[in-house]
């Protein structure tokens, strides 16, 4: 099983960027597919869940209006079109694949938001 995330950099505030995160090793379109950051001495949080049956998606409070998590069940990718950006959104993020008790996580990558 691999998720491999890219996409992230600096940027300065109010810009954008746009993550990915190509999966492989197992059914992708049967998991549920979520983005989690963690900024330098706090805990990892959730930001965006896609769910596998009919692409529903919910968002942490911090980035609804800013943040669009997609799939693409063709290429096996998620996605995370991040808008608007704020220092406060600078953390690593991660790519996560959950179906029951099975979860797997990406190696992360790192999102600057600085002037």
């Amino acid at each position: 099983v691999q998720l491999v995330e890219s996409g992230g950099g600096l940027v300065q505030p109010g810009g954008s960027l746009r993550l990915s995160c190509a999966a492989s090793g197992f059914t992708f379109s049967s998991y549920d597919m979520s983005w989690y950051r963690q900024a330098p001495g706090k805990e990892r949080e959730l930001v965006a869940r896609i769910f596998s049956s009919a692409g529903s998606a919910n968002y942490a409070d911090s980035v609804k209006g800013r943040f669009t998590i997609s799939r693409d069940n063709v290429k096996n990718t998620v996605y995370l079109q991040m808008n608007s950006l704020k220092p406060d959104d600078t953390a690593v993020y991660y790519c996560n694949a959950r179906r029951w008790i099975n979860t797997y996580w990406g190696q992360g990558t790192q999102v600057t938001v600085s002037s």
